[in-house]
């Protein structure tokens, strides 16, 4: 700190001083003194200072000697300067090697190893105040599908970006795929009330919806059906519904998965048909992430299964239901910027696989 016309506190010292401030009880003099300190760091001229505090120069000189020579310990706090850990600098460089390599799951494998190895015993909070120091952080790995292909994700991509270039004004782009909601809450994450104890209720049973689907990005139209189970009949079923939705398109390109029942014998023939407007492109394998109505699928069980209960069957049916015949179509300009073609190419080439 400066002694004179100025005084320049770190970042750590003044968040001290401003915790001591916002303390309940404090003693005036202490107060003062820590306000003196901050009001000036603030570029506030001494004799203001003097004045708003009711003290005299000859005091607030004082204080700066002071608390040049005590430092935190002036305001009968810590000293809160720049100190070293438990660790030498050689130590935690062994550290970061070490769970840079193999990752630890626990802060407890990080205090066990630091024990072993150095005979330092660091405390969880302190584990994971050093690991943060070192550069880690705690989190998820990102799960990606160890048989899918970059070369043909991005073969795909071109393909899609072609289509999409050279699209006539009487050709239309869907991308169709089944979902499955089962009759549950889910929980997630949320803003509650501290010290709130917060549940939601479930149910019992595997009681479930089957409905496919198709999404068209440029309208946000939907067009579904729901049955039983979804086989080769559904997907004519889709398949006859999207034609009739689109009597003006001379072609519908419906792009989908090679789920078995999308490559069903007893669908070619339909399919085969003279008078068929619909024309099937399938994705790579093991790629559900170049299919945009995945995003549209998320999108729906944040609106109606998290963190909510329904008390029947039918009431969660009728909220599904509601959500893909009447809130997609009043509210999708809210979720095209999440339901989108931004595709990404997914490759281990650009992580850390463990």
């Amino acid at each position: 700190m400066s002694t004179f016309a100025t005084v320049l506190l770190t970042d750590d010292e003044r968040a001290a001083l401003e915790a001591l401030c916002r303390r309940r009880k404090v003693e005036a003099l202490v107060w003062k003194r820590a306000r003196a300190f901050l009001l000036l760091d603030a570029g506030y001229d001494p004799r203001i200072v003097c004045e708003i505090l009711d003290i005299g120069p000859s005091v607030l000189t004082q204080w700066r000697f002071a608390c040049k020579a005590e430092g935190l310990a002036f305001f009968g706090l810590k000293d809160y300067s720049p100190r070293h850990g438990l660790l030498s600098f050689t130590q935690e460089e062994a550290v970061k090697e070490r769970f840079s390599e193999h990752p630890a799951r626990s802060v407890d494998e990080v205090r066990v190893y630091i024990q072993a190895e150095f005979g330092q015993s660091y405390s969880a909070s302190g584990a994971a105040k050093l690991m943060r120091r070192l550069g880690f952080e705690y989190k998820k790995p990102l799960a990606l599908c160890a048989q899918a292909d970059p070369e043909q994700q991005q073969a795909f991509v071109d393909w899609y970006d072609a289509l999409m270039t050279a699209l006539s004004p009487d050709e239309t782009v869907v991308f169709s795929d089944a979902v499955h909601p089962e009759y549950q809450s889910r929980p997630a994450h949320g803003w509650f009330p501290k010290g709130q104890k917060t549940a939601v209720k479930t149910t019992s049973g595997r009681k479930r919806l089957n409905i496919q689907g198709a999404l068209n990005l440029e309208t946000f139209q939907f067009t579904f059906v729901e049955g039983e189970k979804i086989n080769a009949e559904t997907t004519r079923q889709m398949l006859e519904k999207i034609e009739r939705a689109y009597p003006a398109q001379t072609a519908i390109h419906v792009i989908l998965d090679n789920a078995r029942y999308h490559h069903a014998r007893i669908l070619q023939p339909w399919l085969e048909s003279p008078q068929r407007r619909v024309k099937l492109h399938f994705l790579p394998s093991y790629a559900p992430h170049l299919n945009a109505i995945e995003r549209l699928w998320g999108i729906m069980h944040k609106w109606v299964t998290h963190n909510r209960h329904y008390p029947t069957f039918d009431a969660f049916t009728a909220a599904i239901f509601e959500f893909f015949r009447k809130t997609l179509p009043e509210n999708w300009t809210k979720f095209r910027d999440t339901v989108t073609d931004n595709f990404r190419i997914i490759s281990t080439e650009n992580y850390k696989v463990i």
